[in-house]
């Protein structure tokens, strides 16, 4: 398989980010398409098809993946081939679905994101990210990722993932994971997009976060400030896209920063059900490329960019 697999030559103008998404019999489609379509649409110039943000990679244990729908993926390198080259990878898209057996087997993609995750702990130079579509965190969750972060799921498995994630804490005497039903959730996020807390958007604060706890479980309260900025609350004085991007692999003291993170600075993203995996993928054309990028994805797709959860860590 690897004979389709070709590298873009280093220091190309706008290098794409590498996205590796990673196939599984039973997982459903649109884990799969919707990050896709929306990594496929993202151009630093709308004008100029040649500057497309992202390329996309399939990773599998077979050529051919059938998915529970009965569609058809063809990978481009298998899993064994994938592990050599995790150095290389940007984002990992675990999409969910079929997962009972995996678990059960401890399989692939499990391995993958083991190591994808021990990649970055010992190199966190460069900046990486983790998103799992649907039942995918299911996966992140029993390989230990998601200890001490906040994670979402499917709201039909938000209890299976609370048992899941409880029984791992126990097993590695880990921190606890705080599972919360939202569009998609952000751990470690860019420490760079703004110089303060205050002005922040995409950072809630300890303090933030005991309120929104004290809210949730109070009915028909206010929102949550973190709510309040989803739903485009106070406005941030904080850099993100592409610029941002290069200068936090390549600044000194970001790599330092990141490397004193949870996780080496691994960006954990876990999404909802199914469509919501194309809002996580938006909020990652946002982040690494522009909000115009992934506002004029949005448009292109028809589709209504819903905006999740972004923390620090829960680590409270």
């Amino acid at each position: 398989m690897s004979a389709i697999y070709e590298e873009p030559g280093e220091g190309e103008p706008n290098e794409p980010v590498k996205v590796l998404i990673t196939l599984h019999e039973g997982m459903d489609a649109m884990d799969v398409v919707g990050p896709l379509e929306v990594f496929s649409w993202a151009q630093h110039d709308k004008q100029n098809p040649a500057t497309k943000a992202f390329r996309i990679l399939f990773a599998a244990e077979d050529e051919l993946t059938t998915t529970a729908q009965g569609a058809t993926f063809q990978a481009h390198m298998t899993f064994a081939e994938a592990m050599k080259r995790l150095q290389d990878i940007d984002v990992l898209v675990i999409p969910g679905g079929g997962t009972e057996a995996i678990l059960k087997a401890k399989g692939q993609p499990l391995p993958l994101i083991k190591q994808f995750a021990e990649v970055q702990k010992k190199n966190p130079a460069r900046e990486r990210t983790l998103m799992s579509v649907c039942t995918g965190s299911m996966f992140l969750a029993e390989g230990g990722i998601l200890a001490g972060l906040s994670a979402t799921t499917h709201p039909d498995y938000i209890t299976k993932l609370e048992i899941l994630c409880s029984n791992v804490a126990m097993r590695d005497m880990a921190d606890r994971c705080d599972v919360t039903e939202q569009r998609y959730v952000v751990n470690n996020l860019r420490f760079d997009l703004g110089e303060d807390e205050e002005s922040n958007p995409y950072i809630m604060s300890r303090k933030e976060y005991k309120e929104h706890k004290r809210r949730k479980s109070s009915a028909g309260g206010p929102p949550s400030p973190i709510e309040e900025r989803s739903n485009g609350g106070r406005p941030s004085g904080g850099r993100k896209g592409s610029m941002s991007w290069k200068a936090a692999n390549t600044r000194r003291e970001s790599v330092l920063k990141r490397s004193n993170l949870r996780l080496g600075g691994l960006r954990v993203i876990t999404t909802g059900g199914v469509t919501a995996g194309i809002d996580g993928a938006l909020y990652m054309v946002g982040a690494l490329v522009s909000d115009d990028a992934a506002d004029e994805v949005a448009r292109v797709m028809c589709h209504k960019w819903v905006k999740g959860m972004v923390v620090d860590g829960t680590d409270v």
